[in-house]
């Protein structure tokens, strides 16, 4: 057995804030330390009383004066697409056809997607991501791939093969039958290996034939268990393209309904521009509509309704995601910086403790995985991210008129990104640390 004592500031969400002041929210130690066996939290309080607990001869690693947080999730992201960010186009399917598709056609090189899945986990381990939702591409080689490299880090990841037969080059094009084939050999191969979850992937309704969206419908109902992730509102030539591929449907969102595809554990990156009815349909199966400010800025798709969504009558499950390559940063960080920015466009407000309760736990629940991820509580995965509000000189400077956990929330939101990242752990196991050595 392996124990290991981290001190530090730490802070950890119950639920999810009702104000700037709700302080029941969340437990907030200003000398506090977690104790970690075997890769598992045993104990999280003040430091004393966890180092009262502590074996005798534990080894002890002292992050004051930093903040320990849980690992930050991010749920809507694009393995394949590291090389196609900063792409310079007019909109989504300006961007797709002429940078995303190509690039992803090179997936189908076992040697370039391992190198990619390299670079991958590195960014997300140097800014403090220890959990992802990700999509590789049509190819079982970058699944396979990527989950390697998560099994070899130890990682908590959810990724799935995409599925798509139309619209695209031929070199990014399965078959119903192929996407079916592969995908349960994904599940067969790595699902529950490790920490390593397999999500069922139609990339969204243009990509995929109604016979392929049956047979994500299969696959859905042989393995209910499964995540399942695809696009939805993004882009209004996106929402019109689709209804004319799928006349017979109410609307978009109808389009994933009538195959079974939306519940509890389905995220639909972006749903920028629901209808009431379609708001409906999430709302009462419990479905996840991902947030993904950088890429809906980026490429000028909207501005997400988020309390709009989390306020109606029938409120909407939400997420919050870097969507790299379309998202212009790997930072959760700067990621809850630009929401900040879009509910600021909205004439509303997203206060510092929304936003990383946004990015561990609400993420974590999201994920419907919040008994192993996104909170400090004994029980959970030691996957932690230690936090410097001062990295830079421009945030030492600000720093210094520093007065309340809030404004520390929000200046590490505002002014941080990857050098604000101290220590990311991943199964209590330092990682960022290790990155030139691993």
């Amino acid at each position: 057995m392996t124990s290991t004592l981290i001190r530090g500031r730490t802070l950890s969400f119950n639920r999810a804030p009702e104000s700037i002041n709700d302080s029941a929210a969340y437990a907030y130690e200003s000398d506090g330390a977690l104790l970690v066996e075997n890769g598992v939290i045993k104990a999280c309080g003040p430091y004393a009383t966890v180092n009262t607990a502590a074996p005798e001869g534990v080894e002890e690693i002292d992050h004051r004066p930093h903040l320990i947080v849980p690992g930050f999730i991010d749920t809507h992201l694009h393995f394949p697409q590291m090389q196609v960010m900063a792409s310079y186009a007019a909109n989504l399917l300006e961007w797709l056809n002429t940078y995303t598709f190509p690039e992803e056609c090179r997936f189908v090189e076992t040697a370039h997607a391992e190198r990619i899945a390299r670079h991958f986990f590195d960014e997300m381990v140097r800014h403090g991501t220890t959990t992802a939702t990700a999509y590789c591409s049509v190819h079982k080689a970058s699944v396979d791939a990527f989950f390697a490299e998560s099994l070899r880090r130890g990682t908590c990841m959810v990724a799935g093969k995409v599925m798509m037969d139309r619209n695209a080059p031929q070199g990014l094009l399965d078959t119903p039958e192929m996407s079916y084939d592969e995908t349960r050999a994904v599940i067969a191969d790595w699902h529950g290996r490790g920490r390593n979850h397999v999500a069922i992937t139609p990339r969204f309704a243009i990509t995929s034939t109604p016979e392929q969206m049956e047979a994500a419908k299969s696959l859905v109902r042989e393995f209910p268990d499964l995540h399942v992730q695809t696009h939805l509102s993004e882009n209004r030539d996106e929402i019109a393209f689709t209804c004319e591929l799928y006349p017979e449907a109410k609307d978009y969102t109808d389009v994933y309904a009538r195959y079974g595809l939306l519940g509890r554990k389905s995220l639909f990156g972006h749903c920028i521009h629901l209808s009431e009815r379609e708001a409906d349909a999430m709302s009462e199966t419990g479905s996840v509509a991902v947030f993904c400010p950088t890429s809906n800025l980026f490429l000028g798709s909207g501005l997400f309704p988020l309390h709009d969504l989390t306020r109606r009558a029938k409120p909407v499950r939400v997420a919050v995601a870097s969507d790299i390559g379309g998202g212009t940063s790997y930072s959760m960080l700067k990621t809850l910086d630009e929401a900040y920015k879009v509910v600021q466009l909205q004439g509303e407000r997203l206060n510092p403790f929304d936003s990383f309760y946004m990015m561990t736990r609400g993420n974590a629940e999201a994920l419907s995985l919040e008994n192993r991820i996104g909170t400090l509580e004994p029980g959970s995965d030691a996957d932690l991210t230690v936090l410097d509000m001062a990295a830079t000189p421009a945030m030492a400077l600000r720093a210094e008129v520093v007065n309340s956990l809030a404004d520390e929330l929000f200046l590490l939101q505002t002014m941080g990104d990857d050098r604000s990242i101290v220590e990311t752990y991943v199964a209590g196991k330092p990682a960022k640390s290790t990155l030139d050595i691993a």
